[in-house]
């Protein structure tokens, strides 16, 4: 439950709430997932190979992560999780299929009380909003 004093607090849109809002949505996925023995990076990853459905082998995945999670060691974290059954050269395998799908619905149902009853409008303003950050972000790292 939101405390009277949370709720009166606003930081204004910025860097500060970007990444307040990305420390708060880490800390709720590194409890859920807990116990899986993946870390942060390595769900991104398996995400990522989700997303791009065999489109790139293992070093594809490999630049892609590079390219939108700033993942040094990418190489790294596809071939951990290669070893571990979850993807073959970039692509899940059925083992990475099932455990992104089981994770993808706690995720869900976890979070759904921060997502729901959002004014539609709002949230398709975000949504440009921060595409239009990570943009210009890119541009900037490039």
């Amino acid at each position: 439950m939101i405390r009277a004093k949370e709720a009166a607090m606003s930081t204004p849109f910025g860097p500060q709430l970007i990444g307040e809002t990305e420390k708060m949505m880490n800390a709720l996925l590194r409890r859920i997932l807990d116990g899986t023995g993946l870390t942060e990076p390595q769900w991104v990853t398996l995400r990522l190979a989700e997303q791009l459905d065999g489109g790139v082998d293992a070093q594809g995945l490999a630049d892609e992560l590079i390219d939108r999670a700033r993942f040094p060691d990418a190489v790294h974290l596809v071939g951990e999780l290669s070893v571990r059954g979850l993807l073959h050269d970039g692509r899940l395998t059925s083992a990475g299929r099932d455990l992104t799908a089981a994770l993808q619905n706690t995720i869900r149902n976890e979070t759904a009380p921060i997502w729901s009853n959002l004014p539609h409008d709002d949230v398709a303003a975000a949504s440009r909003v921060l595409n239009e950050v990570v943009t210009r972000a890119r541009v900037l790292l490039a």
